[in-house]
């Protein structure tokens, strides 16, 4: 004789038989409209921004003022999204283009002669969408001869442009270097 809680367990042991028999380890089929926007739908860039998306908010909360020649500085950048559209900061494919990147140049005094055009690089940590900002460390490297320079922080979709080539304003500040 089989003892009772077998007429209640025996019911529930056959209903999952049969949901298990019942569903399919496979995928359903795929939609085939489901691919045409997929590119929107990735968490990373698979194209160069529009126009419009390459306008930044760059400000630098504490600016360094003095500087040694050739001394490595960590400095915080804030970047605020200031266009219409969704950047997606991490770039597609092996050489991951499309990354969007704080950079910065180093400038003479006057900030018209460019001096340096690769310095520091350091990629945002999150995709931002219009209005949102982010605060972003950034090391730079001060230039080997003393004197008074101008350090110019600007936005770079890699392999693409930067911001300021598509109107973006930058943010700079005077530095002496000794």
């Amino acid at each position: 004789m089989r003892p009772k809680y077998w007429m209640y367990l025996c019911p529930a042991l056959l209903g999952a038989s049969f949901f298990a028999a019942c569903s399919s380890s496979q995928p359903p089929p795929a939609n085939k409209t489901a691919n045409v926007n997929a590119a929107a739908d990735l968490p990373y860039a698979t194209a160069p921004l529009p126009d419009n998306g390459y306008k930044a908010k760059i400000t630098i909360p504490d600016p360094p003022k003095k500087l040694r020649a050739g001394q490595k500085q960590i400095i915080q950048v804030k970047v605020q999204n200031a266009s219409d559209v969704l950047w997606k900061v991490r770039g597609g494919g092996a050489d991951n283009k499309f990354y969007i990147a704080v950079g910065d140049r180093w400038l003479d005094a006057t900030g018209e002669k460019l001096l340096t055009q690769m310095d520091g690089r350091h990629g945002l940590p999150n995709n931002l969408k219009p209005g949102e900002e982010v605060e972003v460390p950034l090391q730079i490297t001060a230039p080997k001869d003393p004197g008074e320079y101008t350090l110019e922080i600007d936005l770079v979709q890699e392999q693409v442009t930067w911001f300021n080539a598509k109107g973006s304003p930058t943010a700079r500040v005077k530095v002496k270097v000794e």
